[in-house]
């Protein structure tokens, strides 16, 4: 036996192998010790005896899907190791061999799957200097590609993707821009396989075959070499996994990534569209905010909708015309989502059945899935729009779900191969197998009243077991009394049991009968099944038509509830937002009304607007706001707002806040300087920048000359500039606007009274030179000692001359502190100018001329700076 183990393990080294004896997987040494301390069970040894006895812990054989999904959890790979023939019959070793390999990226089980999120498998493949990404989600057979020459691009794609699994190649692991990638992309489980895999010609071979055609045309990846490398990788990868053709693979969806809005990684987290920056889960995300999908397979859409807003005018124009018949008309609106309330999780359905993992409750719910399509069909034709109207055949369907409805029984259990499936009347003979088996039950009963008479003994009972099969049972008191005829079989404390020939001859006719039941059952279960196979490619069209039908119609009742008007959308590069509110914020405050504010922003006049005001006023829900209005409208959304008119943006930049990356080595002020950086390099005149606080994790100096120079490039990038919302604590770049043409200013609104501030987040023109961070220090709950202190300080600073010299000594903190708040001017330092400047000449290298000329500018600067 444990040769047959290591024969096998051998040749899946890299998995836990689940080695099936009896009722129980089984695993030895190395893979014993991982598991038994993941999943906190015992680990023992076999052959205890011997010198080195072998590791070993099991967990049961119909248990085992929770396990499973504890070392897929960490990232591992399980090997299922079945018996392949049935012990009882088997001569000598029971003959086993892995049936299928788990891996994070390879999961078709309900229970290890999250229903709303894609489960992708990526595989990346390079082709001179084209590289390609194709990735599957083999639960919903959704399969897409595509390909770029930039290795930075397709980074962020892999990160928008959010695969569980990458698939690379030996060879390119040694690839310097393919191991920066996987660097970048450290969390993801990666697997590596041999560069065979990845050839060209084999990948072309694998997809044609998977998808019956004579090119790849039809799917528009022909001339995408590195794509196809990665496709074909890809379904070897998966037959290699899951030991048999993919048959609901069915088609490939080849994209590029310039027809989608990037918003990448960086900007996602800090846009909050997935997750919360606190935790990371849904509560307090976009996500959560606006999903009002019903079905898992809309709810999957819907996120990827949101993670790919369109660039197209006219299907975004579809959509909203869509999304505004269903907000329209309420009443077939909530009738079409009470009838998606009945409808299951299709895609992964028919994945299931396809593959030979479902069960006939599986069966019972594409039934309710599929009855329920007329009904949905009647009332999206009341919707006046293509885009909810359904083109194909429905009478296939129909008559799909006249099949389950007269054959698989509702109350079956989740076993296929012990009977209870099929229901009475289906089939004629499988009614007289039942009929037989319950005419043995009345015939036991009346056995065991028979018996009681004859002997007596009215404590006399008829049983069955595994091990003896039937018998009857007396207590031992009244063993006197039994016939010469019973034959005793067993001895019990306080019993006896017996046969009779009688009964032994009933026992081989029910369980024959109950033996041909099961197989019976489980042949026409098949072959229902087969029927369902031949029609997937249909049941997954209408899963994608009813995951679309589901998103509308959730986005028509979020902006229902919540009072959303239809944006206009323009290529004219105009954002125009008239009382914009932010969709997360507006439902989390609580105590106060939203305050909605207004947004002009374009390529000729209000390019780059510089946004003043204090900590907690609202600068950073108007900046994200108005990113995310953006991103909804172009993913065919209505938004917060009173009127909009979005102009196509191709991606949304943040630099909003950052956190210590100190497992990389990364300060608070290198992660903001990378994120700067990647803006500046990759923005186009179509981009929207998102600028908060830039410079604040250095000296106050160096962050606002970077703070300065960075709104100056913003503005001038490329001779056109990019649109730009800018916020700072540093007052001095509202200078800009007197000497770059698209610069305006703008401050949030706040109000004094008695020392006390008061915030109106209100969005308002021209800049602002206060800052109120003490008083924000009193709102934050600082205790007023420092607060006065605070004040003393900063007074004494205002009023001392800074140049060459230190800061003076300061008084004793008991005195009294002055009143009113006041500023730091960061420009207001003649004498540290002027030496500064001095030091910098080389007089030797000047003619008398020059030096009358510095001075001149040098004594006109001081001037303009004093005034």
């Amino acid at each position: 036996m444990m040769q047959q183990y290591w024969t096998i393990k051998d040749q899946y080294g890299d998995a836990i192998l689940f080695y099936r004896m009896g009722d129980f997987y089984e695993m030895f040494f190395e893979d014993a010790e991982i598991a038994s301390k993941i999943l906190e069970i015992t680990l023992t040894s076999r052959n205890k005896n011997d010198e080195t006895p072998i590791p070993m812990c099991g967990v049961p054989f119909r248990a085992a899907k929770g396990y499973i999904a504890r070392l897929i959890g960490q990232g591992l790979k399980v090997a299922i190791c079945d018996q392949l023939e049935d012990p009882d019959v088997a001569k000598g070793l029971v003959k086993r061999d892995v049936v299928r390999v788990i891996t994070p990226g390879m999961i078709i089980e309900d229970e290890l799957l999250d229903e709303k999120t894609d489960n992708f498998v990526l595989a990346l493949a390079k082709d001179h200097d084209d590289v390609g990404i194709s990735y599957l989600d083999i639960s919903t057979g959704v399969f897409r590609l595509t390909e770029s020459k930039d290795v930075s691009t397709i980074c962020e794609e892999t990160l928008r993707i959010g695969p569980r699994e990458i698939i690379i190649s030996n060879m390119a692991q040694q690839d310097p821009s393919v191991s920066r990638l996987i660097d970048g992309l450290s969390e993801k489980a990666v697997t590596v396989v041999d560069e065979k895999a990845f050839s060209y010609h084999q990948g072309r071979e694998y997809l044609l075959e998977q998808f019956k055609t004579r090119s790849l045309e039809g799917f528009g990846c022909e001339h995408l070499r590195a794509g196809i490398r990665s496709a074909g990788a890809l379904l070897y990868y998966v037959r290699e996994t899951q030991k048999q053709k993919i048959e609901h693979l069915s088609s490939l969806e080849t994209y590029r990534l310039d027809t989608f809005l990037l918003v990448d990684e960086t900007s996602c987290r800090n846009l909050e569209l997935l997750g919360n920056l606190r935790t990371g889960s849904r509560q307090g995300s976009l996500l959560n905010t606006i999903d009002r999908t019903i079905t898992a397979m809309g709810g999957r859409l819907f996120r990827r909708w949101l993670r790919y807003p369109l660039t197209d005018v006219d299907r975004i124009m579809l959509r909203l015309d869509a999304v505004e018949a269903a907000r329209n008309n309420s009443h077939t609106r909530n009738a079409v989502r009470d009838c998606l309330k009945s409808v299951y999780d299709l895609e992964r359905l028919g994945s299931k059945i396809t593959m030979g993992h479902c069960n006939a409750r599986d069966l019972v719910a594409l039934k309710h899935s599929l009855q329920a399509l007329p009904e949905i069909g009647s009332f999206l034709s009341q919707f006046d729009t293509p885009t909810m109207e359904w083109d194909g055949d429905i009478g296939m369907f129909h008559m799909l779900a006249d099949l389950l409805e007269r054959a698989i029984r509702e109350d079956a259990p989740l076993t296929i191969q012990e009977g209870g499936l099929i229901k009475v009347g289906f089939s004629e003979e499988l009614d007289e197998l039942i009929a037989m088996s319950r005419d043995g039950k009345g015939w036991l009963a009346e056995l065991e009243a028979r018996e009681k008479k004859a002997t007596g003994v009215n404590s006399l009972k008829v049983r069955y077991n595994k091990v003896f099969g039937y018998y009857i049972e007396a207590p031992k008191t009244h063993s006197d009394a039994m016939p010469a005829h019973y034959i005793r079989k067993q001895t019990l404390v306080n019993a006896e049991r017996y046969i009779t020939d009688e009964l032994k001859s009933f026992e081989s006719k029910v369980l024959s009968a109950e033996d041909r039941r099961a197989t019976l059952e489980y042949d026409i279960f098949n072959r229902i099944k087969g029927e369902i196979v031949k029609t997937n490619p249909s049941i997954q069209k209408v899963a994608q038509f009813l995951a679309r039908i589901d998103c509308l119609t959730a986005l028509a009742e979020i902006a229902d509830q919540n009072d959303y008007m239809r944006p206009e959308i323009n290529t004219d590069g105009l954002i125009l937002i008239e009382e914009g509110r932010h969709p997360v914020v507006e439902k989390m405050i609580a105590g106060e009304r939203f305050v909605p504010n207004t947004i002009h922003l374009d390529n000729h006049e209000n390019q780059v607007l510089i946004i003043t005001g204090p900590n907690m006023a609202g600068k950073s829900t108007v900046l994200r706001q108005v990113a995310l209005l953006v991103l909804m409208a172009q993913m065919g959304s209505f938004i917060p707002a009173a009127r909009s008119s979005i102009g196509i943006t191709d991606r949304i930049f943040t630099r909003v806040g950052a956190l210590d990356n100190l497992s990389q080595g990364q300060s608070t002020f290198m992660v903001e300087m990378e994120e700067t950086a990647n803006i500046l390099n990759n923005s186009t005149a179509k981009s929207l920048v998102i600028m908060d606080e830039i410079g604040r994790g250095t000296s106050t100096y160096d962050g606002m000359s970077i703070a300065w120079a960075v709104a100056e490039y913003l503005h001038d990038l490329k001779g056109v500039g990019v649109k730009t919302l800018f916020a700072t604590h540093y007052h001095e770049l509202t200078a800009l606007s007197q000497t770059k043409t698209r610069v305006k200013n703008f401050n949030i609104a706040v109000r004094e009274w008695n020392d006390q501030i008061i915030f109106l987040r209100k969005l308002v023109a021209g800049g602002t030179n206060r800052s109120y961070g003490i008083q924000v220090a009193r709102l934050a709950g600082v205790p007023d000692p420092v607060i006065l202190r605070s004040k003393k300080i900063l007074s004494t600073i205002e009023e001392t001359e800074r140049g060459a010299g230190n800061l003076p000594l300061f008084a004793d903190s008991r005195q009294d502190q002055p009143a009113g708040p006041v500023q730091i001017d960061l420009f207001r330092k003649p004498e540290g100018y002027m030496i500064s400047e001095l030091k910098k000449l080389d007089i030797t290298q000047m003619t008398p001329l020059d030096a009358l000329n510095y001075l001149s500018e040098l004594q006109e600067k001081v001037r303009s700076d004093s005034n």
